[in-house]
């Protein structure tokens, strides 16, 4: 699974880390297809002003 996450400059990108660290885990759609398909997540950060 891949993320677009769209956030501000002052965005504590630790807690991204920390939260994406265990999303998958905790996800009902990982955990339901974890078990017949290798699950692996990623994410890109876009800056709001951006967008």
């Amino acid at each position: 699974m891949r993320y677009e996450l769209t956030v501000d400059a002052d965005v504590d990108r630790a807690v991204i880390e920390r939260v994406h660290g265990f999303h998958a885990e905790k996800c009902p759609v990982a955990r339901s297809i974890a078990g017949a398909i290798d699950v692996s997540t990623s994410y890109d950060l876009v800056d709001a002003t951006e967008t």
